[in-house]
């Protein structure tokens, strides 16, 4: 089981295994249901809950699965599904004898607040003589085969003998505890034939995160919901957590719900089953006998203007003119687009949210609040990603997404102030290890042009994967708040330079990736034909090898900025930083060339509890390292995987490290988070 547990929370950005205990912060996102929710009532109608045998050719036997139908079915109406799974001690009869579904859904029904729908309460192990009393082994690969029982066995039962719609949106996914597991890997792992996937308590799963997900963009256009739930009681909690985290870093549309007091039990179950139900199927079917339903109406699914009497502003990353997205004061934003022949429309944002249809085509709707900072986003029309014509675009997850602005209130470190301002460089070269013209972004102080005497210290900022040299810039604002803090005198001024260090399409050269090279080249690269894309090394999707970008750092970076701007060119002037990936390559170059840099700092990620062995063995002589790191600085976000981060800093300690641990309250793994790591790191440097 702990293989299990390890092989879930394995590729979240910060490596190291998961501490148990540490309290995790609460995300909770529905209030609990109202009293009664899970009580018959008289005087409504019913559906009903059968016992039914399927023949699976997976195990050569019959298998038994329960199917619940809803109040009033009728096989001159077609119903979408839900597949329910049970957890690790219960088959078919779960949850039906505790999770009482049929009169969960049957009051949803009569009050109006559910598409009627079919539900299926399968075995979840796919075995001949395999029952929960067996030891978990023997289980385990029992619960792994019922993925092809599933899909080649109970669904096309499911679709024979009963009058339901056969398309992927009209399919869910969701489960408890072991079948909340199986649902993220069965569902996740086959988005062509489920839309909605849940997952209430998830157990450890077989799959690592990196593997639930292999195609980010693709999930995010295919699925309709993806549902992450669990008490904050619960022991299993660190699961769901490191699944949201992923999801989060992988720009992943998603709910992730965090009942306060929740334990792993049916409350928690029955709870989430209510919430997940509601969402399912909201569309009108093309047939039109499915009901919009109406779901309640918490203070998250309110429309703003219903939400709050004060007043929505245009957000400030709309482009010139465009008065939607709207921002209103509980940072709920509100979107209007005009589609007069779409089906459907939804934002990426806010777990996904649906956009209704008024007059002239226009569709309008508002997001849950959402957390402060700047988020990506695209509109989903009919199925399709696209970009938000009304909002600035922004380069992440290797692909141009919109993007939008949610103020924080009472911070404005990164805001334009009447205060001198730096300026943002662009500077080309040809990068002999990539034979590709690359580019730096570089930010240089105010003042910079007026003292030609004056020099100044350089810090190396790395962005994430899926950005590139662009990031820190537009949506990082590095140069406002480098801006603001030279202005209060809190820091040095610097000249900041950021270049490509992989993890996107582009990152052979940036915006430079082809042309011919300059004719001072050696000449045997000269016969290089210059239309040949330069050579793409390390992990797909990661672009750069991290000793490729080490190589031009240290050898063509480093010496093109100090040749050419006025900088301070011993390692006491110099620091490293970065965020997410950018975090690993900043910590991972700093602490093997303490000859070149005194400054270290990774942004939610970096750092490793194996204090001996990692960070190239720099830290074995702790005061050595002490004096050579001048500052050592790890930060992350409350919001992330704060448990692993808490670990690595308390190895720190132990092993008599000097370092500075920022947690940036209530942030996620977003610019918030890294915003306000270099507004902390930048303050602490070259003083």
């Amino acid at each position: 089981m702990r293989n299990l547990i390890a092989a879930l929370v394995a590729g979240v950005t910060l490596a190291v295994s998961a501490t148990p205990g540490l309290a995790q912060p609460a995300d909770q996102k529905f209030p609990a249901p109202p009293d009664g929710f899970d009580t018959r009532r008289d005087g409504i109608a019913r559906g009903k809950l059968e016992l039914v045998e399927y023949d699976s050719t997976t195990v050569g036997i019959k298998r038994k699965a329960r199917v619940y139908t809803p109040p009033g079915y009728s096989q001159d109406q077609k119903y979408p599904v839900l597949y329910l799974l049970h957890g690790i001690g219960g088959d078919e009869n779960e949850w039906a004898r505790s999770g009482a579904p049929d009169v969960i859904l049957d009051n949803l029904a009569a009050d109006k607040k559910i598409v009627p729908m079919i539900v299926v309460l399968p075995n979840g192990r796919a075995a001949r003589d395999v029952t929960a009393k067996d030891p978990i082994p023997k289980q385990s690969p029992a619960f792994a085969a019922f993925e092809k029982d599933l899909l080649n066995d109970l669904i096309p039962f499911i679709e024979k003998n009963y009058s339901v719609k056969i398309d992927r949106e009209s399919r869910a996914l969701a489960g408890l505890s072991m079948g909340g597991g199986q649902s993220l890997n069965f569902g996740l792992g086959n988005l062509d034939t489920f839309a909605w996937v849940g997952g209430f308590s998830s157990a450890p799963n077989t799959k690592a995160p990196a593997d639930l997900i292999k195609d980010p963009e693709e999930a995010a256009r295919k699925l309709r919901l993806l549902y992450v739930a669990c008490g904050d009681k619960d022991g299993l909690l660190r699961i769901s957590q490191g699944v949201h985290n992923m999801l989060d870093e992988r720009k992943v549309p998603h709910v992730y719900n965090v009942i306060p007091g929740g334990v792993h039990d049916f409350k928690v179950w029955k709870s989430e089953l209510y919430h997940f139900s509601q969402l399912l199927f909201r569309e009108p079917s093309q047939e039109g006998n499915s009901p919009e339903p109406k779901v309640d109406q918490s203070p998250q699914q309110k429309p703003a203007s219903e939400a709050t009497n004060d007043p929505s502003l245009p957000a400030a990353t709309n482009v010139p003119g465009q008065q939607y997205p709207q921002v209103d004061v509980e940072r709920r934003a509100t979107f209007r687009v005009v589609a007069p022949g779409a089906q459907s429309v939804r934002v990426s944002l806010g777990g996904g949210t649906q956009l209704t249809k008024g007059e002239n085509g226009i569709w309008t709707g508002a997001t849950r609040p959402l957390d402060p900072g700047f988020h990506y986003y695209q509109l989903i029309i009919d199925g399709v990603s696209v970009a938000d014509p009304c909002s600035e675009s922004f380069f992440g997850s290797s692909h141009m997404w919109s993007g939008i602005e949610i103020p924080e209130k009472g911070v404005d470190f990164y805001d334009v102030k009447d205060v001198p301002h730096g300026e943002i460089r662009i500077k080309p070269y040809f990068s002999k290890v990539t034979n590709a013209w690359r580019r730096s972004l570089i930010y240089t102080p105010p003042g910079y042009d007026r003292d030609p005497s004056q020099r100044y210290p350089v810090l190396y900022l790395q962005h994430g994967a899926g950005e590139d040299e662009r990031a820190w810039s537009t949506q990082g604002r590095v140069n406002l708040i480098l801006d603001n803090l030279i202005a209060d005198g809190k820091a040095k001024p610097m000249i900041i330079v950021m270049d490509n260090g992989g993890g996107s399409a582009l990152f052979a050269g940036g915006a430079f990736g082809r042309g011919p090279a300059p004719s001072t080249r050696p000449a045997e690269t000269q016969s290089t034909p210059s239309t040949q894309p330069a050579a793409r090394t390390g992990r797909p999707g990661f672009g750069l090898a991290g000793q490729q970008f080490e190589q031009i750092l240290l050898t063509e970076i480093i010496p093109m900025i100090d040749s050419d701007f006025r900088t301070l060119t011993d390692r006491d002037h110099r620091a490293i930083a970065g965020l997410s990936m950018g975090a690993g390559q900043a910590v991972t170059i700093g602490t093997k060339h303490l000859d070149q840099f005194a400054y270290v700092a990774g942004f939610s990620g970096g750092g490793s509890a194996d204090v001996q062995n990692g960070y190239n063995g720099a830290m074995r002589d702790a005061q050595q390292f002490n004096r050579a790191c001048k500052v050592f600085y790890l930060s992350m976000g409350t919001k992330e995987n704060i448990d692993n981060f808490r670990k690595v800093n308390a190895a720190l300690d132990a092993a008599g490290i000097n370092h500075v641990a920022f947690e940036a309250p209530g942030t996620a793994h977003e610019f918030q988070t890294w915003r306000k790591s270099l507004y902390g790191f930048a303050q602490l440097i070259f003083n």
